[in-house]
C-alpha cells in the first residue's frame, strides 16, 4: 500500500475540511452551545479539556485529530495490511487468534486516543460529528478495511451509551472508550438473514427475573472480542410469541465470555475480520431499554448507523483501488511509455477520480442531514422536551427525512461504485493484479462484501424509493431541499439537463402500477443519486478555491455529462417496461 499520511495527501479530504463543509452549522448542531466547554470551565474535568468553545477552535481540534488519524492510517496499518491479510485469522476451540501485525497497529492507534470517535467526552470518547468521523472510516478503510472494522466495532458503545441504564454506561462505555472491550452486534441468525422480524433466538426471565438467552446468531463481528480484549454483545432475542414478528423482539447487553463462538467463516475478503457463529446456551443477559422495541427502536437506529459505516468502509477502498492504479500506472511501461498515457487507461483513471470526489460528497452530505437531525433532537431531549414532542417538531422532521433518504442512497451508491473501480484498478494492474504480490488483489476482494452486509444494496433501493416519491411530490422536503440547496450556486446547464431528466423520471414512475415498480425503483433511485451528486459537487466546487475549483470544473462537468446519458437510458428502460408490460396485459386472456 502507498506510504504517507492519508489526510495531508488527499486534497478532497483537506478541502472538505477546510473550505467545503459548513462547519457553522455543523459545530452548533453538536456542541449544544458549546456546554461541554463551559462545564469545563466550571469544574475542571479534565475529560472535557479539549471540548472546543467556538467554531474555529472546533475545526482545529477537527484538523488535529485527522492529521493523527491520517498519519497512523498512512503509515502503520498501510503497511501492515498485506502481511496480516497473508497470515489470516486461526480458530480453535472456540478461541480467535490475530495476526501480531494486526495487533500492534490496533496497540497504535489506542495508544494514540483516537479510537473512541463515536462516544461521548464524558465516557472518553472523541466527541465529534458524524461529519468528521466519515472521513476518519475513510481514511482507515482506504489502508485497511478489515483492520476499520475492528476500530468501528469499539464504537458500538454509542448504542450502549444512548440506549443502555446508567449502571450500563458507567461499566462498558469508559472500557470500550479506552479500546479495552469490543462490542459486536447479533441480529442474524442461520435461517434468517435480513429477514429479523422473525427471528427465533429466545430470551426468557426465571423465577428471580434474570433474562436467559438461547439460540444461535451467525455472521457476528468481533463477536470473539479482539485478541485479549473481550467483547460486549448487543443481542436481539425474541420475548414475545413465535409469531409476535418485530414487536416481540427486545434487545440485550451480553458479555462475551459467556457465549460459545463455535466457528468463524472463511470468507473471500476481509481474512482478519472475525465473522463468529454464536451459540447461546442459557447465557445471562441484560435488558437494553423496553420489551418489544429491540427491532423497531434499538437495532434499526444500530443499523442506520452502520450502513453509514459501511458507506465509509466503501469510500476507502474505492480511494485505495484508485490511489493504487494511478500509482501502478506512473510506474508501468508499455509499448514504449507509461499505461497512464495510454488513452483507454486514462480514460479509466478520470472516471474513477471524479466517482470518488463525487462519492465522497454525496457521503458528507449523508452524514451532515444526521448530524442536523440528531444533534438537534438529543438537545431538545436534555431540554426536558418529550420523545412525541420532538419528533413534532417542524426542524427536526425535516432532516430526519432527509437523512432517512441520504443514508440508504448513500449505502447503495457507495458501495456498488466501490466494486466498480476495484475491477477498474485491477484491470489497470493487469495480470500482476491478479497476483497476491500487490494489494490492489485484496483491495478486489475486501470491497465485494460492501453491497451485501448491513443490507444489499436491493434493500437500500426499497428503502430510498420511498423518500424519493413523497419527497418528490409538489411540498415534498426533498424538492424543498433541493431547492434551497441549488439557490447557494450557480447551476450549469448539465446540471440543470439532468435535474428535468430527474424529474421526469419520477413523474412517469408515480404512473406505475403493480409489481413493475418494485422492477423500476433500481432506475428511480439510481437517477436520484446521479442528480443527488451532480448537485453537490457542483455546490462543493462553488465554495473551494479558485485554484482547487479550475483543476475540478472538468471531472464535475464529465460527471454531470455522464449521469446525463445514464438518466436518459433509464428514462428509456422504464418507458419500455411499461409499454412491454401494457403489451402483456392486452394479449392476457379474457377470463371465461
Amino acid at each position: 500500500m502507498i506510504q504517507g499520511n492519508y489526510f495531508e495527501d488527499n486534497e478532497d479530504i483537506r478541502l472538505h475540511l477546510e473550505e467545503i463543509t459548513d462547519w457553522e452549522e455543523i459545530v452548533n448542531a453538536y456542541e449544544d452551545d458549546f456546554s461541554d466547554a463551559k462545564e469545563y470551565q466550571k469544574s475542571g474535568d479534565e475529560k472535557l479539556a479539549m471540548a472546543p468553545g467556538t467554531v474555529k477552535d472546533a475545526v482545529d481540534y477537527y484538523r488535529t485529530i485527522m492529521e493523527s488519524s491520517g498519519e497512523i492510517a498512512g503509515t502503520i496499518v498501510s503497511q501492515a495490511s498485506q502481511p496480516m491479510d497473508h497470515e489470516g485469522l486461526k480458530y480453535d476451540s472456540g478461541k480467535v487468534t490475530f495476526p501480531a501485525p494486526m495487533v500492534e497497529a490496533y496497540e497504535a492507534v489506542k495508544d494514540a486516543g483516537i479510537m473512541p470517535y463515536a462516544t461521548n467526552r464524558r465516557y472518553g470518547g472523541l466527541g465529534i460529528p458524524l461529519t468528521v468521523q466519515t472521513l476518519l472510516m475513510e481514511m482507515t478503510s482506504r489502508a485497511d478495511a478489515a483492520f476499520a472494522i475492528a476500530i468501528g466495532c469499539v464504537n458500538l458503545a454509542e448504542t450502549i451509551e444512548k440506549f443502555g441504564t446508567q449502571e450500563m454506561i458507567d461499566k462498558w462505555v469508559p472500557a470500550m472508550s479506552r479500546g479495552e472491550i469490543v462490542g459486536a452486534m447479533a441480529l442474524t441468525e442461520p435461517n434468517y438473514g435480513s429477514d429479523l422480524p422473525n427471528v427465533q433466538t429466545r430470551a426468557e426471565q426465571d423465577e428471580n427475573g434474570n433474562w436467559k438467552i438461547n439460540g444461535t446468531k451467525r455472521f457476528i463481528t468481533h463477536a470473539c472480542g479482539f485478541d485479549k480484549y473481550p467483547s460486549v454483545i448487543l443481542t436481539l432475542a425474541r420475548t414475545g410469541k413465535p409469531e409476535s414478528g418485530a414487536r416481540g423482539l427486545s434487545f440485550f447487553l451480553v458479555e462475551g465470555k459467556d457465549v460459545h463462538v463455535a466457528k468463524i467463516e472463511h470468507k473471500m475478503g476481509l481474512h482478519c475480520s472475525p465473522t463468529c457463529e454464536v451459540v447461546y446456551e442459557d447465557t445471562p443477559a441484560q435488558l437494553i431499554g423496553e420489551t418489544g422495541q429491540g427491532l423497531v427502536k434499538y437495532a434499526m437506529e444500530m443499523m442506520n448507523t452502520a450502513r453509514l459505516s459501511i458507506a465509509g468502509q466503501s469510500m476507502g477502498i474505492a480511494e485505495a483501488a484508485y490511489q493504487e492504479a494511478k500509482k501502478y500506472a506512473g510506474e508501468r511501461e508499455q509499448f514504449g511509455k507509461l499505461i497512464q498515457e495510454i488513452p483507454a487507461v486514462k480514460k479509466m483513471l478520470n472516471r474513477m477520480e471524479r466517482e470518488v470526489i463525487a462519492m465522497r460528497a454525496l457521503l458528507q452530505e449523508a452524514a451532515r442531514t444526521i448530524d442536523n437531525y440528531l444533534w438537534r433532537k438529543e438537545r431538545l431531549l436534555h431540554e426536558g422536551m418529550s420523545d412525541r414532542d420532538v419528533r413534532k417538531d417542524e426542524t427536526v422532521k425535516s432532516w430526519e427525512k432527509l437523512a432517512n433518504f441520504f443514508t440508504p442512497l448513500t449505502k447503495y451508491y457507495i458501495s456498488e461504485t466501490c466494486n466498480t473501480l476495484a475491477f477498474d484498478a485491477l484491470q489497470i494492474h493487469g495480470g500482476s493484479g491478479y497476483t497476491e504480490e500487490y494489494d490492489v488483489a485484496r483491495i478486489y476482494r475486501d470491497a465485494r462484501i460492501t453491497n451485501i452486509y448491513e443490507g444489499t444494496t436491493q434493500l437500500q433501493v426499497v428503502a430510498a424509493i420511498g423518500g424519493i416519491v413523497s419527497g418528490m411530490t409538489p411540498n415534498g422536503n426533498l424538492r424543498a431541499y433541493i431547492e434551497q440547496e441549488m439557490t447557494r450556486f450557480q447551476p450549469s446547464q448539465e446540471l440543470l439537463q439532468v435535474k428535468a431528466s430527474f424529474e421526469e423520471i419520477v413523474s412517469i414512475y408515480k404512473e406505475v402500477k403493480g409489481d413493475l415498480r418494485d422492477e423500476l425503483a433500481f432506475e428511480i433511485v439510481q437517477s436520484a443519486a446521479r442528480f443527488m451528486m451532480g448537485l453537490l459537487v457542483e455546490r462543493s466546487n462553488s465554495r473551494v478555491n479558485a485554484e482547487a475549483a479550475a483543476r475540478r470544473n472538468k471531472l464535475v462537468n464529465a460527471f454531470n455529462l455522464e449521469s446525463k446519458a445514464i438518466l436518459q437510458g433509464n428514462i428509456i428502460r422504464i418507458q419500455n417496461a411499461i409499454a412491454s408490460a401494457d403489451s402483456s396485459a392486452t394479449r392476457e386472456p379474457a377470463a371465461v
